[in-house]
């Protein structure tokens, strides 16, 4: 069990919004853009949380540099035009709930920097977090160089940061830079592949966070 915690860093997809059902429209498209064998929703829906580019060697291994590229191409000119994920109706609140209590918040996630700014904008929570890190700046994970990042950056220990997915490459990369871990059943990834990395709680809900917190001794007294 971690100390009590000075850092929250959360994914974005799956987690803060609901965004899988267009992440998964625009790999079908992306798939059918150039000519590949389709792929049901499943073999899709693991690699979200990836970084694109290890999304892509995943799904379609061997490529070049000039294939990733154009499935990149492909990908966000779906993205552009598909209509736009909204946040789970609980994040606003839970991230309203911790920032008033001043704990530094953070967000590590597969997006590239572009379209994470883009969506902090548009959801107007920019203000909101105190660092962020993206696919493209650091190893995807489970590479833990991200989060190491943001702790780095706000100057918090690994015990006094905890990391918040719907996936297993967000549990991993928890785990792999020293930090506590809280599972969240709101993405792709099922019950039972979240707790093979055993978190400290798996939740069914963003909303059931800070009252966890609060009883699991964590949180700040003012919680």
């Amino acid at each position: 069990m971690p100390e009590k915690i000075k850092l929250i860093v959360f994914d974005w997809d799956g987690t803060l919004m609901d965004s899988e059902a267009q992440i998964v429209a625009c790999l079908h498209g992306s798939i059918a853009d150039l000519g590949l064998q389709p792929m049901d929703d499943d073999t899709l829906k693991n690699v979200i949380g990836l970084g694109l580019k290890e999304a892509i060697d995943t799904l379609v291994p061997g490529r070049d540099a000039r294939f990733r590229q154009a499935f990149v191409d492909c990908y966000r000119k779906h993205w552009f035009q598909a209509e736009a994920a909204e946040l789970f109706d609980d994040a606003r609140a839970v991230l309203d709930h911790f920032s008033r209590r001043d704990y530094f918040l953070g967000v590590a996630t597969g997006k590239a920097r572009r379209g994470l700014d883009r969506v902090l904008k548009e959801t107007e929570l920019t203000h909101v977090f105190h660092a962020t890190r993206c696919a493209d700046e650091a190893p995807s994970k489970p590479h833990p160089q991200m989060l190491l990042d943001i702790m780095e950056r706000l100057d918090v220990a690994p015990e006094e940061t905890l990391m918040v997915g719907d996936t297993e490459y967000d549990m991993e990369m928890a785990t792999n830079a020293g930090a506590g871990k809280i599972a969240v059943r709101t993405g792709v990834h099922s019950e039972e592949r979240l707790q093979r990395h055993d978190p400290l709680v798996c939740l069914q809900r963003l909303a059931d966070m800070p009252m966890w917190l609060s009883e699991a001794g964590l949180a700040d007294a003012r919680d």
